[in-house]
């Protein structure tokens, strides 16, 4: 391979320090990077640009020619069961793992190459994106079998809504409090009344889909959990301008579109809105507008 860098993003992120075991980690990468191409003997480009925050991912040729893409990333907590996830879709709307591998703070996977590899986000307008995305989701939402070792979406709402109550305080004061303490208890119920649980992406937006050949479009960089469709819906709308233009009707054409219930849509979109409002600017005032 040629002289190692990292991407842009990833390199920013960890100069920066906020994450500094993820700083050490991508201090690394130099010597790992090397060993993995040399474990499966792949012929290495550059990485992927402008790249993510916590891995270095680049296009990659296997000794018998075939293009795949190497993953190294950050073992972070959302993103643990990345393989197990890829491996249960098998290639069905998702792109397929060949190999992974975990130790110490890093998780790398071989991954199948969607060719051309362009963004949905940079495709096709905002409208035909939600069409896309519903699609896959529809098909990706499975039941995983008994023994499965995916942790519950209660469980990620349940660490966030903790995370929320440490950073609640620094909220500005003109936050209604009384909202805020609704919408965080609704973000801890709503999982646990679900009555058909699937196996969810969590993180699914037109960054993390991309045209192929075996399909049009694929998803990656899934993170993995257990729970109730509806919330697979909210991370899409938080992607987009239009949630701060209209957030009841974009919510309501995702439930359409989803064929799920647009009340409770309308309630998760609230509790996530609430959730991340302390440091994300304009999410109150979707919430105030969302609030039941």
């Amino acid at each position: 391979m040629t002289a190692f860098r990292l991407p842009t993003n990833l390199s920013e992120f960890a100069a920066g320090g906020r994450e500094p075991q993820l700083t050490e980690w991508a201090a690394t990468l130099p010597a790992v990077v090397p060993e993995l191409v040399e474990r499966w003997e792949l012929t290495v480009a550059e990485p992927y640009e402008p790249g993510g925050q916590c891995s270095w991912v680049a296009p990659a040729t296997t000794a018998d020619g075939d293009p795949v893409v190497l993953k190294v990333g950050y073992l972070h907590t959302e993103a643990e069961h990345e393989a197990e996830g890829l491996r249960f879709w098998d290639g069905d709307g998702a792109v397929r793992v060949y190999a992974a591998v975990t130790f110490g703070d890093t998780s790398a996977l071989l991954l199948e190459r969607a060719q051309p590899g362009t963004l949905l986000a940079r495709s096709v307008p905002p409208l035909e994106q939600d069409v896309v995305l519903a699609g896959l989701l529809r098909r990706l939402w499975r039941r995983p079998p008994a023994g499965h070792p995916f942790r519950t979406l209660a469980s990620m709402c349940e660490y966030w809504a903790r995370d929320f109550e440490e950073r609640a305080g620094a909220a500005p004061a003109r936050y209604d409090r009384g909202l805020l303490r609704e919408g965080v208890a609704l973000y801890r119920e709503l999982p646990l009344t679900s009555d058909d649980d699937v196996l969810l992406c969590t993180d699914l937006h037109p960054e993390n889909i991309v045209a192929a050949v075996r399909e049009p479009w694929l998803v990656i960089d899934p993170k993995p959990y257990v729970g109730d469709r509806t919330y697979d819906a909210t991370q899409h709308m938080f992607n987009m301008d239009r949630l701060m233009a209209d957030p009841g009707a974009l919510s309501d054409r995702m439930a359409g579109l989803l064929d799920l219930d647009p009340k409770r849509l309308r309630l998760w979109l609230f509790a996530r809105c609430v959730q991340e409002c302390p440091e994300w600017d304009g999410l109150y005032d979707v919430a105030v507008r969302l609030a039941p």
